[in-house]
């Protein structure tokens, strides 16, 4: 399947996710990093790095709680897991005009969390790889 990321669920979904980050920050007194702004950092073919973009924009800071809930957001067909298709946007759940991720980099992004090699991130997996 296909993902759109200018579907009407992936702009809810980008909006959700600047939710959790708002509501988080709120409980826990903090912000985004000034100036963190993912899409500058992430210009280029093969720059992306999952661990760096989620100290970069916060989500490793993010409690567990609030990290299923960014996975919840980026799960566009509601089935429980993260799959390729979806990974591929990543980038643009959290602002619109990024770019999507190539081939290799989701392939590595998916790599780094799928910790039972089934091809697909669960909740649980996503949230280690996103805490560690």
């Amino acid at each position: 399947m296909r993902h759109n990321p200018s579907t009407a669920k992936s702009h809810l979904n980008g909006l959700h996710i600047k939710q959790v980050f708002q509501e988080s920050s709120r409980r826990q007194g903090t912000s985004l990093p000034s100036g963190a702004r993912p899409r500058d950092t992430l210009r280029a073919n093969n720059s992306f790095d999952c661990k760096k973009f989620f100290m970069t924009c916060g989500l490793s800071k993010k409690s567990a709680e609030d990290i299923r809930k960014v996975f919840r957001a980026i799960d566009d067909d509601d089935s429980g897991f993260i799959e390729e298709d979806e990974l591929k946007y990543f980038l643009q759940r959290f602002s619109a005009g990024a770019r999507v991720l190539n081939d290799k980099e989701t392939k590595t992004f998916m790599d780094g969390g799928d910790k039972d090699g089934d091809g697909r991130l669960g909740t649980d997996e996503f949230v280690d790889l996103v805490l560690s």
